[in-house]
């Protein structure tokens, strides 16, 4: 939907193309009002300029979204007074996933003719990131995709059962969300825009995150446009991406593209099917918690930890589930004693009798119930003195590593050195999906537990075993995970694991807002004794 407008007379887009030059950063605009910070984009089709800015009432950063234009133009005027009037209705609707509208000014009612400006769109500001940069570094995840574009289409809904169009078919009007959400921080719809525009602008936005390229007229110059068949068609994001689910693929250019009956036109059939992704996502998780093995196959890339909403499709998942683990442990243990009675009978006939089911007589006192068929807890696993990596280094399998020169203190016995990781903006695994310190040991070693001293909390840790130094992050295990706490933490590993290189992974700092960031001070690796 390019509705960018033709360029009227020379003398009108010359003025606007003026006052377009004067938008930087110091201007006030907004009677006064509100001091430019920071551009964020432009909007070509209707000449929007999306700023940071400075309210110097109430002293917050806010959102804008300036109309450009001459005030003398009465085409230029009529389309942004569609546009106000828009935004004044989207005012009055509230969902997380859009920035909360705070004045809409127009001419004569808080800007002046003299700005160079048509209107001004003021919202609430959202902290985070941008979208284009998160997807200029490398595609999102799938999994983590699904999850950023179920959370855009649950607002798409709510507003469309409300009669609203919400206007989010241009990447540089959203932002991502320090806990991991898209959200619209430019309101401000275009005249033309429709509530199936809304609906193509999700499959386009599932489209940009897994394949960083754009597949709607009119985003901006530094996003690559996608690629299309000799038949004029979107390229799915599977054939540039192998990795990318073909549901997910298949989803996206349907919902894109008008023609044909497979399309989807309802950001409610997008919900399903995002919906029903998530919840093969969640039996996967559950299945790995039971011992199952679903890494075979695409469902290895859904790997996201986020819960469906559907609380109660979960629950009767999470019951079907733990009934059916829990039939199959009586099943077995049915059918043991069976064997044993079995052997028993056989062992009377044809020599002495060997009781394997029953303790012996003197831990079983007269008078007193059977003992209780269910195994005794484990005891705690004792360990031995603590083993001194030999070499430790920074873990980072898409880059250079965070303070590398700096991974030496968190094996050096002293609480007053640390090493951290760089801060960032956004939490794991939006920006990737982790970092981590490997260690390498003279001799392998059989290790039982890590203590980390000094951490920082709220970051999530896993330890994992590899073959070599630096391996592929999906070559290395799993074989202990933690939170970490204020003061030392102790990580047992799920049973002692013999090795010689071993990684402290974390998979979410510290921190909050978009402040994130970890430190350890000093790392113990304790052998099974």
């Amino acid at each position: 939907m390019d509705t960018r407008r033709s360029e009227q007379a020379g003398g009108a887009n010359h003025v606007g193309k003026a006052q377009v030059g004067s938008l930087a950063p110091g201007r006030v605009v907004g009677d006064g009002r509100y001091r430019l910070l920071a551009q964020f984009g432009v909007d070509e089709r209707g000449d929007a300029h999306l700023w940071r800015a400075r309210d110097g009432q109430l002293k917050r950063d806010v959102a804008l979204t300036l109309l450009v234009g001459d005030p003398a133009d009465p085409e230029a005027a009529r389309l942004a007074r569609r546009t106000l009037e828009r935004a004044t209705h989207a005012s009055k609707f509230g969902h997380g996933g859009v920035a909360r509208v705070l004045d809409v000014l127009a001419l004569g009612s808080g800007i002046t003719s003299s700005e160079g400006l048509l209107g001004v769109v003021v919202a609430e500001w959202t902290k985070g990131s941008d979208l284009v940069d998160l997807v200029a570094q490398r595609p999102v995840a799938p999994a983590a995709a699904a999850r950023m574009v179920q959370a855009l289409a649950e607002a798409v809904e709510q507003a469309h059962q409300n009669g609203l169009v919400l206007g989010l078919d241009h990447p540089q009007r959203l932002r991502l969300t320090p806990n991991g959400a898209l959200k619209l921080a430019f309101p401000g719809p275009l005249p033309e825009a429709t509530l199936r525009d809304d609906v193509k602008a999700l499959g386009a936005v599932l489209y940009l995150l897994l394949t960083g390229r754009w597949a709607l007229p009119g985003g901006p110059p530094a996003i690559p446009a996608a690629p299309q068949s000799p038949q004029g068609r979107i390229v799915p994001p599977r054939q540039l991406v192998p990795t990318v689910p073909a549901d997910l693929s298949s989803l996206a250019v349907r919902t894109i593209e008008d023609g044909g009956n497979g399309g989807i036109r309802t950001s409610a059939a997008i919900l399903r099917m995002l919906d029903q992704v998530a919840e093969e996502e969640e039996r996967t998780q559950l299945i790995k918690a039971v011992g199952g093995d679903p890494a075979e196959g695409e469902g290895t890339v859904w790997t996201t930890k986020k819960p469906v909403k559907d609380v109660a499709r979960r629950r009767k998942l999470a019951l079907g589930v733990t009934v059916l683990v829990v039939a199959t442990v009586v099943i077995l243990a049915w059918g043991g004693l069976m064997l044993i009675n079995v052997f028993q009978g056989d062992s009377k006939a044809s020599g002495p009798t060997i009781n394997v089911a029953a303790p012996p007589a003197s831990s079983q006192p007269a008078g007193q119930p059977p003992a209780s068929s269910q195994p005794a807890p484990p005891p705690s696993p004792t360990v031995g003195a603590p083993v001194k990596p030999q070499a430790i280094a920074v873990y980072n399998p898409e880059g250079k590593g965070d303070n590398t020169a700096r991974a030496k203190y968190a094996i050096d016995g002293k609480a007053e050195t640390q090493w951290r990781t760089e801060q960032y903006k956004q939490q794991f695994p939006a920006i990737k999906p982790g970092v981590g310190l490997v260690v390498t040991f003279k001799d392998p070693i059989t290790l039982s537990q890590v203590q980390v001293s000094g951490g920082t909390a709220g970051t999530k840790v896993e330890i994992r075993s590899a073959t070599e130094k630096n391996p592929d992050l999906a070559d290395t295990k799993v074989v202990g995970n933690g939170d970490l706490k204020d003061g030392d933490t102790t990580i047992p590993l799920a049973q002692p694991t013999q090795g010689e290189y071993f990684i402290v992974w974390i998979t979410q700092l510290g921190g909050a807002d978009d402040e994130f960031q970890t430190e350890i001070a000093d790392l113990t690796f304790l052998p099974a004794g």
